[in-house]
């Protein structure tokens, strides 16, 4: 099937827009030109002089299938994606059963191939059933489709289980995914540690609590050669520890949530579990520091860290409700709106963040506008404002305190493998 995108913009090298048309034929990017004949096509897409990209690339969702269908599915969380614009996600194993077996893996991967409207690229765990210190044998999960391995929802607790986890991953060339967080330093926390945790009356969650176990884990990566991911950065101290060891030549890479780089602790306007998330909302100083960090290039990209729950598990308070935001239908909506408009960061800087990078880092044959590649590719409204509609999701958690929210870059088009998986109506 032949596929004409006609009448949009993308972005030059020089990071401005120019009229282009893309010319799909079956999945990949055959031709991007000014214009095409239109009666070669059996499929044309009027872009409308919108602006279009590679599809995005999210290396941090939770699908909560299997075990936990009543928050999300493989099906309504990857048709959340699609309407964000993400042509492939990642999705983190913290489910029941956990894949960390082939045969569970495999069982997931089937439900994917079955379910899902974008590419899915399923973790393994690091341990079985996350939380013990048993470790998974990587090289028979890699083998079956595993692409990194994560605990992600509990840190690794003990620096021996790491370091082998790390040592076993550089042998099997795969990189180990971390949620930072050492229990012993929680203290029942469920907010940052600040005035606003005091005034709100809450304990509060310690910066140390996250950066002390990156900086433990950096020297085991060091160690070890392995290629060390960081999610879901939150703190300023975080951000210095992952520049020295960037600057020591240790292979870490790291990402930022979108929340993080909007939002902190002093926003937080009640005692309301919409608001809580983990890693929580942090300082103003530590919301400066990430987006700094992004800038000069200690973090790499941007991940959404979606994570949906069931309305009345997070209509409560905070020390009742669960952790987690959800993010995949409004991230590049909400990160355009907030930095590109206002001069902070270019639309050059977000697409590298949101596709290109995400896709360097883990190897994946996606991430670029060019010719030969893939044919993942969203359409975005820029000129248009749209509100933050919970009644609208496709996702079937509603848990984000930016509903309501007036945003540009609202999603028209995303196609996978040259198939339209979600188109906008009025």
């Amino acid at each position: 099937m032949q596929t004409l995108i006609k009448n949009g913009q993308i972005l030059s090298h020089d990071n401005q827009l120019i009229p282009a048309a893309i010319w799909i034929k079956d999945d990949k990017i055959y031709a991007i030109g000014e214009q095409f004949e239109e009666a070669d096509f059996e499929q044309v897409i009027d872009a409308k002089n919108q602006f279009v990209c590679q599809g995005l690339v999210d290396v941090h969702v939770h699908f909560r299938e299997p075990g936990f269908t009543y928050k999300e599915t493989i099906k309504t969380g990857s048709q959340a994606a699609a309407r964000g614009g993400f042509s492939t996600v990642c999705a983190m194993p913290n489910l029941d059963p956990v894949p960390d077996s082939v045969e569970n893996f495999l069982k997931i991967q089937q439900l994917i191939e079955k379910d899902a409207v974008v590419h899915v690229k399923q973790y393994a765990s690091i341990t079985e059933e996350l939380r013990s210190d048993v470790l998974v044998d990587q090289k028979a999960l890699r083998q079956v489709g595993a692409f990194a391995f994560t605990n992600d929802g509990v840190g690794v607790q003990s620096a021996g289980t790491m370091y082998q986890a790390m040592k076993e991953a550089a042998e099997n060339d795969v990189s180990i995914v971390a949620h930072t967080e050492d229990e012993s330093l929680l203290f029942g926390g469920v907010m940052h540690e600040g005035k606003r945790s005091k005034e709100l009356g809450l304990p509060g969650i310690l910066s140390i609590t996250e950066s002390s176990q990156i900086a433990r884990d950096l020297l085991l990566a060091e160690a070890t050669g392995v290629h060390y991911h960081i999610c879901h950065v939150s703190t300023k101290e975080s951000v210095r520890v992952i520049r020295e060891a960037k600057q020591a030549g240790i292979h870490v890479t790291a990402e930022v949530c979108p929340h993080h780089l909007i939002l902190c602790d002093n926003d937080i306007p009640e005692d309301n579990g919409f608001w809580k998330m983990n890693p929580p909302l942090r300082g103003k100083e530590d919301q400066q520091a990430l987006i700094q960090g992004l800038v000069d290039g200690t973090i790499d990209c941007i991940s959404t860290d979606h994570a949906p729950h069931g309305f009345d598990e997070k209509n409560q308070t905070f020390m009742k409700a669960p952790f987690g935001i959800v993010g995949s239908e409004y991230a590049f909506a909400l990160i355009y709106t907030q930095f590109v408009k206002t001069g902070i960061f270019t639309l050059e800087q977000v697409i590298n963040w949101m596709a290109v990078k995400p896709a360097e880092i883990f190897g994946m044959p996606t991430g670029r506008l060019e010719i030969g590649q893939k044919a993942d590719i969203a359409v975005f409204d820029l000129e248009h404002h749209y509100n933050v509609d919970d009644q609208l999701f496709l996702s079937k958690g509603s848990n984000t305190p930016f509903v309501g929210w007036n945003l540009l870059g609202n999603t028209l088009y995303t196609l996978v493998d040259g198939n339209i998986v979600w188109q906008f109506s009025e």
